[in-house]
């Protein structure tokens, strides 16, 4: 389902914990990697990197890595090089966290616009993943998103409605 307006689909996407056993289709794939491309980065140094993992083999890694894989027919591991990031000169700061999340925020969303279900994973053990997926000491990752089509029965975590209150989050001055 393509959106129209943003704020309909920000509110109306979810994080998926149940797909249908289909995968996706590599052209689907690439609009939901572009999004993530045109993410912005600090100082545009686009540190992050991206796996995409879909074969039966990558699946199994990820399994080993996470009990939070929901059986997801793709995944893509966000990571940053962490040697290509801007690094704020004030007290050192690396932006690749901000970064990769932005990067996986875009992905994410693009994926709701286009009727594919994710579920952003930080639940996963970083250095199993590094092993597995053979990662060098300068990428650190950051999120797993793991992806495919909703099944019938997908709906939102109890309370995903649920909001706190603009006055206990936003302060004006």
């Amino acid at each position: 389902m393509a959106y129209t307006d943003f704020l309909d689909l920000a509110q109306a996407r979810f994080s998926v914990r149940q797909f249908l056993d289909k995968k996706v289709p590599k052209d689907i794939i690439e609009k939901i990697l572009k999004a993530g491309m045109l993410a912005p980065t600090g100082c545009n140094n686009q540190p992050q990197r991206i796996i995409v993992v879909e074969s039966d083999e990558g699946i199994a890694k990820i399994k080993e890595c996470t009990r939070c894989h929901f059986d997801a027919p793709l995944v893509f591991i966000i990571s940053y090089n962490k040697d290509e990031c801007w690094t704020r000169p004030y007290d050192g700061k690396l932006s690749g966290d901000i970064d990769a999340s932005i990067v996986t925020t875009h992905m994410m969303l693009e994926a709701a616009n286009l009727g594919i279900g994710s579920c952003w994973v930080m639940h996963y053990r970083p250095e199993v993943l590094k092993e597995k997926f053979q990662l060098p000491d300068n990428l650190e990752s950051t999120a797993l998103l793991v992806v495919g089509y909703p099944a019938e029965d997908a709906k939102p975590a109890p309370g995903h409605e649920n909001c706190r209150p603009d006055s206990e989050l936003i302060s004006w001055e």
